[in-house]
């Protein structure tokens, strides 16, 4: 993250420290690393290390990071948690999330942390970087979350990369793009999305954010593989796009831009290829069986006009949405009520 940080032209401060406890942790699970940097006590005693060396006017904090939201009444400042998908939609399993984390920390031998709802709680803001309109209805005791919308802002680490095909070139682009958390890194997730895609009549364009190296897959002629690049200009050409159904890609395809700002609605058609890392497939059959699942569900959604009708009909609560204007916003809130509570006092 450092480098992604510094690049969009942010100082950054790097956790030194958040491996230091890993072999304490189950080993064996795609969630060893993740749960050792989410909520060692060595990373708490570092954020609290960083904070009294900041002093922070506020603490944006993610809402998978219990290593931080354990302290954060400490930390003299106002604090928001940042949920980056739904909130009421998902409650049950963010609930669920935390509680396996901290069966982790604890079978690594450390105290337990507070379950979910005391994490989010107590905090001055909760912003889920959804739109209310795709949440449920709120959970009694969670009405004042905040909906700031999807922010779909293009990295500067991402930049714009010229394709091989020309604009006027009308055969169907399709973007392959899975997550982006090297917890979920899977070569062979993206290898049979490129395979399935090989003999559509298609162009395709696998971005991997640098979690699967280019060279690791064999490309089909009809393919570009590359590490980073800017996801606007290739959704503009995009007929479809098949991905791990994470919320940022999925809001994505549908939002559109123009001249930086949410315009109007994208509506491109997706397929999810959500099969988690740690599953292998069983056999050269059932691996086959896959490939056939992906190339019949692209077809399936390129041919019919029906799917994109309804990608767009969906799309429409995203137009003139300002996802990260909107957040910005309600965090520049909480430092103006802190500066007017400090003068008050005085």
């Amino acid at each position: 993250m450092v480098p992604r940080v510094k690049t969009a032209g942010f100082r950054a401060i790097e956790f030194k420290r958040a491996y230091e406890q890993v072999d304490r942790h189950p080993q064996g699970s795609f969630l060893t690393r993740m749960s050792c940097y989410l909520t060692s006590p060595a990373v708490a005693e570092e954020v609290e290390a960083v904070v009294a060396a900041e002093r922070p006017d506020v603490a944006v904090i993610d809402a998978m990071f219990p290593a931080a939201l354990a302290q954060a009444h400490g930390f003299g400042a106002p604090t928001a948690v940042f949920v980056h998908t739904f909130v009421h939609r998902q409650l049950d399993m963010w609930r669920g999330m935390i509680a396996r984390l901290d069966g982790m920390r604890r079978q690594a031998g450390f105290d337990g942390l507070p379950d979910l709802d005391s994490l989010w709680g107590p905090r001055d803001l909760t912003v889920s970087t959804s739109l209310a309109e795709f949440d449920a209805v709120p959970h009694p005791g969670w009405e004042d979350v905040r909906h700031a919308g999807p922010v779909l802002e293009d990295e500067r680490f991402a930049v714009p990369t010229p394709l091989p095909w020309l604009e006027s070139d009308e055969t169907p682009l399709v973007l392959v793009s899975f997550s982006t958390g090297f917890e979920q890194r899977n070569v062979e997730k993206v290898q049979r999305a490129l395979d399935a895609l090989a003999d559509l009549p298609v162009h395709a364009v696998a971005t991997t954010g640098g979690i699967v190296a280019p060279n690791e897959v064999a490309t089909p002629p009809n393919a570009v593989v590359l590490s980073y690049a800017a996801h606007d200009p290739i959704m503009r050409r995009a007929a479809l796009v098949m991905t791990h159904g994470g919320h940022g890609t999925a809001m994505r395809a549908h939002a559109r831009r123009s001249d930086g700002r949410h315009t109007g609605a994208r509506g491109r058609p997706t397929v999810r290829r959500s099969r988690h890392p740690g599953i292998r497939r069983r056999s050269r059959a059932a691996e086959r069986c896959g490939h056939g699942r992906n190339a019949a569900a692209a077809r399936e959604v390129l041919m019919n006009r029906a799917y994109r009708v309804e990608a767009q009909r969906r799309a429409k609560p995203l137009a003139n949405r300002q996802g990260a204007k909107v957040a910005a916003h309600a965090v520049e809130t909480l430092i103006d009520a802190q500066s007017r509570a400090r003068r008050a006092a005085v």
